[in-house]
């Protein structure tokens, strides 16, 4: 009787350390199941205007006969990618108005007054996201420009150019985009003639990841 007993203890011990490895199996699937979902966070950037890695450019036509071109150069911001699921994203933008460049003083003194921008009224323009939608490649974001005082809804295409680590220890990630805007949707009415009623907004966004 001593020997059957000592053979059932034998046998139930074997049987516990089998049911932990079998516990122990499972948990690391489960880990191992997991592991892509807790990776997948969104990442917040800075967008770097200090080193100058990214810009703000508009053009316009001149009279229907060539492009007029010009850029902001005081603007900053921040943005959420989800490398994962775009949908995740979005992003915020405040654009210093009086520093619009035309590369023509006079002009630009006439782009900062109430006829165009009124800067001393609205010194600020605004962008700030409601949706992303599509894939790196060709991206989406719907949100909100504020601009001469005016909110209107705003349709961004965008896509990524490229992410990684930078020369002195930080992570980056840039962007590209573009959309088009008509002026008297932000009651700028001044006559500059039928083929330069709409501007073209360009944005090249390069981010450090904070």
């Amino acid at each position: 009787m001593a020997i059957n007993t000592m053979k059932r203890v034998a046998a139930k011990q074997a049987g516990t350390r089998s049911n932990k490895k079998v516990a122990a199996a499972l948990l690391a699937s489960a880990l191992l199941a997991l592991s892509p979902m807790v990776a997948a966070a969104p990442v917040n950037y800075t967008i770097d205007t200090q080193g100058m890695h990214a810009s703000i450019n508009f053009k316009i036509q001149h009279l229907g006969y060539s492009w007029l071109t010009g850029r902001f150069e005081k603007f900053g911001g921040s943005y959420v990618y989800d490398a994962d699921n775009v949908a995740n994203s979005k992003v915020e933008v405040e654009i210093d108005t009086a520093s619009i460049n035309s590369n023509h003083a006079e002009r630009d003194k006439h782009l900062r007054s109430a006829d165009f921008l009124n800067v001393q009224k609205y010194p600020q323009a605004r962008f700030e996201s409601r949706k992303v939608s599509g894939s790196d490649s060709e991206m989406v974001i719907d949100g909100q420009l504020t601009l001469n005082g005016v909110t209107r809804d705003v349709t961004i295409t965008a896509h990524k150019i490229g992410e990684g680590k930078d020369p002195w220890g930080g992570y980056r990630s840039g962007f590209s985009g573009a959309t088009e805007l008509t002026l008297a949707d932000y009651g700028i009415t001044y006559n500059l003639g039928p083929a330069s009623t709409k501007v073209w907004l360009e944005l090249n966004i390069e981010g450090v990841r904070k």
